[in-house]
This record gives structure tokens, C-alpha cells and sequence, in this order.
């Protein structure tokens, strides 16, 4: 891939973003209820590609279970005011009804509660009494700590989610996470991330990950390009992890490594685009953040909106459309791509031939900016 010149000392590689590519049919089309969009990581196989962030605005116990329930994954947030507070619903309203001045300021304040091991034990059994697949995430910084009450409670996928995780951290403070070590020793999948490059991916494979997230902590509520001046367009990130699956499939003797695509992610048409470049599941945010019985209730937020020392994030308003199941199945009442965000996938891989998620990774994709459409 050619560089551009940014100036005489420095050059850049062209990356693209979703919107600056779209799908092409072939000579084949499809019947929707023939096409399948179900998926398998280790030995879980779920209905649909979809895991919801854990974000407290998108999952509690009660929407984890839900998901489950209509075939997906939903992940809870470890580090949230479900595992700091007995009753945290006060909490969320009140985050709800925070003026934007005062917003980070005072979530800051909510989130500085101890985390409550008893509680996250607590939140983990509840889901899993419903009978539906228990997923917990932590951040890289938490899971030492407790990694063994989340395990001792049961999980089923263990997520270590931060707006970057490298399988080689260095600090000259604290021992890091020796991830390799880590998973080796635990006994349950492990999915981690976010990567944006084929080299950060590849080597978080060689830890022994079932499962990389793709992202960089920008999605609708992120700032982190602006604080940070970091940012991944997702469609060059994704299609760059899957090329390091692919070369890490050969190396170690037909491995796979599950590509999760994390952020960037508002639409039916984005999630599309995420699979053709090579993802094999989405992690969904604030898309699932607009259903009517989310925690946020209309508004989102991440962990990353009440960092203690730089907050990277904001309260978003993104408003309530549907109930979880309609934003998943329909049907639709709008007509741009944030309800029936199945139906839109299973009509995408019909229109353009392929009867499973795996074939789709094969369809021709196009620069098409959304811009010059």
C-alpha cells in the first residue's frame, strides 16, 4: 500500500473508516430465512454476531440476561456501579439527569466506590440462574485483582477490555499483566483487546486468546482522538487484525482466533461492512444504548467518561427507539439502519449470494466514500 506525504520528514498510511467503503453484489442472490448469522467462539455457539458492550449504559444484569435470551452475548462491566452499589438504579438516573457541566465531574464521584467482590459473585449468578451464556469483562489494570472471584462465580468468556491492550505492557511501577501466563492458566476463553494494528493483534494471539477485540476506545462516546490524538478507522483495523488471524492460523498449525469488531459500529450498514472485511462477530454500544429498556435510558456512556485522572469520554444523549428485541429483529420504522440491525445483515448476505458469516468475509468490497456517493 502506497504512503503519503505528509511533509519532507514524515509519511502516512491511507487508511479507510466504514463509511469510506461499500459492498458489491454478485451474480448470486439469496432467500434471507436461507442465510445464517450464527456464530462460535470455544464451545459457544450463539444465534446471532452480537455481544453488547459492558457499559452500564448498554448492559445490567437484566439486559445480559436478555441478550442471551434472543441469541447473543451480553457483557458486563465489572468496574461498574453494578458491582460499587447494592442498588445502583438511583445512580443511573441521576447520571441520566446530570447537566452537561457538571456531568464528568460528578460521575467521577460515582465511580470512585470500591468494587464489591460479594457483588460481582452476586451479578454473575444472576445471570447465570437465567440460563443464558455469563460473560464479565474487566480492565487489564483490574484483573489481577479480581480475576479469581469472577472466575470462582462462573463465567462462561472472560473479556479484558481497555481502549488499548498490548500483550507486551511496560511500567516501571507495577508489575504488568502477563497475559500469556494468564490465560494459560485459566479455564475459561478469554476474549481481549482493543487492537488496531496487525502487529498488536498478532501477538495478543500468541497469548492464547480465543478472541481479539477491534477497536481503540473511539466509539460514539469517546473523545480519545481529541485527548489523546489517537484514532483507528475501523475498516482498515479490522481488515488488518484479520490479516494477522490468517497469518497466525499458519504459524501455529491452524489455530483461529476469533475477530470481534469494537467501536465505529451506529448502524446496520457498519456492522455489514465490519464482517465483509473480515470480523466474525460485533461488539455493540451505543446502537444497543438507543433500545428503550437500556440501562442508560437514552443516554450513554464508558468507562472512559469518568477516568479519575483524564476522562477521554462523554454522556451522550442518543435516545430511545425500540425495545432490545426490535433493534435486533424489528420491525423497523425508520428507515437508516439503527433498528432490525439483523434483518439488515441476513437481507446484505442474501443480496449478494453467501448463506453464512464465514463466506461473507469473501465479497468484494469497494472505496466508495460516503461523501462522493
Amino acid at each position: 500500500m502506497s504512503d503519503i506525504e505528509i511533509g519532507r520528514a514524515k509519511r502516512a498510511r491511507r487508511v479507510y473508516a466504514f463509511d469510506d467503503i461499500a459492498i458489491v453484489p454478485s451474480r448470486r442472490t439469496r432467500d434471507p430465512h436461507d442465510v445464517s448469522i450464527s456464530w462460535t467462539i470455544d464451545a459457544y455457539t450463539f444465534d446471532i454476531p452480537v455481544l453488547a458492550a459492558p457499559m452500564d449504559s448498554v448492559v445490567s444484569p437484566s439486559t445480559a440476561i436478555a441478550m442471551g435470551k434472543l441469541g447473543g452475548l451480553g457483557v458486563l462491566d465489572l468496574e461498574g456501579v453494578w458491582t460499587r452499589y447494592e442498588d445502583p438504579e438511583p445512580l443511573l438516573a441521576e447520571i441520566r439527569g446530570l447537566d452537561a457541566a457538571s456531568a464528568t465531574k460528578r460521575m467521577q464521584q460515582i465511580y470512585s466506590e470500591p468494587i464489591k467482590p460479594e457483588l460481582v459473585t452476586a451479578r454473575l449468578a444472576e445471570i447465570r440462574a437465567a440460563g443464558v451464556p455469563v460473560a464479565g469483562a474487566l480492565s487489564p489494570q483490574r484483573t489481577k485483582e479480581l480475576c479469581q472471584t469472577v472466575v470462582d462465580a462462573g463465567v462462561d468468556l472472560f473479556v479484558i477490555r481497555g481502549t488499548t491492550v498490548s500483550a507486551e505492557h511496560v511500567s516501571k511501577a507495577v508489575e504488568p499483566l502477563n497475559l500469556k501466563e494468564f490465560i494459560y492458566e485459566l479455564d475459561v476463553p478469554v476474549i481481549v483487546g482493543g487492537a488496531a494494528t496487525y502487529t498488536a493483534a498478532l501477538h495478543l494471539m500468541r497469548t492464547g486468546a480465543a478472541g481479539v477485540l477491534v477497536g481503540f476506545g473511539g466509539g460514539a462516546a469517546s473523545t480519545t482522538r481529541a485527548s489523546l490524538g489517537i484514532h483507528a478507522p475501523m475498516a482498515t483495523a479490522v481488515a488488518d487484525v484479520a490479516g494477522a488471524r490468517r497469518d497466525y492460523m499458519d504459524e501455529s498449525g491452524g489455530r483461529y482466533v476469533h475477530v470481534i469488531a469494537d467501536g465505529g459500529l451506529g448502524t446496520s450498514g457498519d456492522i455489514v461492512k465490519a464482517i465483509s472485511v473480515g470480523a466474525d462477530a460485533v461488539m455493540l454500544g451505543s446502537t444497543l444504548a438507543r433500545a428503550t429498556d437500556a440501562p442508560g435510558g437514552g443516554w450513554h456512556w464508558g468507562a472512559e467518561a469518568h477516568h479519575s485522572e483524564l476522562p477521554r469520554g462523554n454522556r451522550v444523549e442518543v435516545g430511545s427507539l425500540a425495545p432490545l428485541k426490535e433493534i435486533l429483529f424489528g420491525p423497523s420504522s425508520v428507515a437508516d439502519g439503527r433498528v432490525n440491525l439483523m434483518g439488515a445483515l441476513r437481507r446484505s448476505m442474501a443480496t449478494t449470494g453467501y448463506s453464512d458469516l464465514k463466506e461473507f468475509q469473501r465479497v468484494e468490497v469497494v472505496v466508495a466514500p460516503y461523501n462522493a456517493r
